[in-house]
């Protein structure tokens, strides 16, 4: 059962802000810190089997792992260069869609080009789950709805429960082939950054409440995961917190 921490990540959050604006050589550390962390679990949530030290190597020293597939890879880099895309967007008021699409494109077009930041044209279908996604004809509309109604989404939400809205709102569309949930989860972040909450990791140890929370959205139960994107955000933020601090 996971609670709402909102509450407990703004007091967190006031600590962080009175080390702002953070020295120079601070920045670079977190950015890289989060890269790794953040890459490594949103794959190994959709079943890549490279480790953090694996996921580490291939970013940092462009090295290959042996016994490793090719498109194990190519989502490590992938969302790596999505992950920098990301960051150029932190000053922006909001994200649009081309920003989403773009997060897709740089993560998917060395599995898949052709598909790579384009809506998909064939129905999807996800196992354990008999929620129907939308049609591809619908696409195009409920993403340009769902990005209209952002405004109005930030003013109701506390930030951190915009950014799980918004990631339930992108992958319950499902707009993209395959990529959704990486996808989500990086805009879940940049929504995060934009509000100035930390970057916000789910540990694949975490992955079958994840998913429940998730499954429960279909179902117009959100609060679930509202509060457990929460409990995700405060273990980040005092992880953040704590780097900050061990840097000064």
């Amino acid at each position: 059962m996971f609670n709402d921490r909102t509450t407990d990540i703004d007091k967190i959050k006031n600590e962080i802000d009175q080390y702002r604006p953070l020295p120079e050589y601070v920045i670079p550390m977190l950015k890289e810190y989060f890269r790794i962390g953040l890459t490594y679990s949103s794959n190994a949530l959709e079943g890549n089997t490279l480790t953090e030290t694996e996921t580490k190597v291939i970013i940092e020293d462009g090295l290959t792992i042996g016994g490793k597939t090719l498109r194990e890879h190519f989502e490590v880099v992938g969302h790596s260069q999505a992950y920098d895309f990301m960051w150029s967007k932190v000053h922006d008021d909001q994200f649009t869609e081309d920003d989403i699409k773009k997060l897709h494109h740089l993560f998917y077009f060395r599995i898949d080009e052709k598909n790579a930041g384009n809506y998909r044209t064939v129905p999807v279908f996800i196992s354990g789950t008999d929620y129907e996604f939308p049609k591809a004809p619908q696409l195009a509309t409920l993403m340009h709805n769902f990005i209209q109604e952002i405004p109005e989404l930030k003013k109701q939400y506390h930030p951190v429960f915009f950014a799980a809205i918004a990631h339930v709102r992108f992958v319950n569309i499902h707009p993209f082939i395959d990529g959704n949930g990486r996808t989500a989860r990086l805009l879940m972040n940049l929504a995060l950054l934009q509000s100035g909450y930390p970057i916000t990791i789910i540990p694949p140890i975490m992955r079958s409440a994840y998913i429940s929370a998730l499954q429960k959205t279909n179902k117009n139960n959100i609060q679930p995961f509202l509060n457990f994107i929460s409990e995700m955000v405060y273990e980040s933020s005092k992880e953040y917190l704590r780097l900050i601090k061990s840097a000064m």
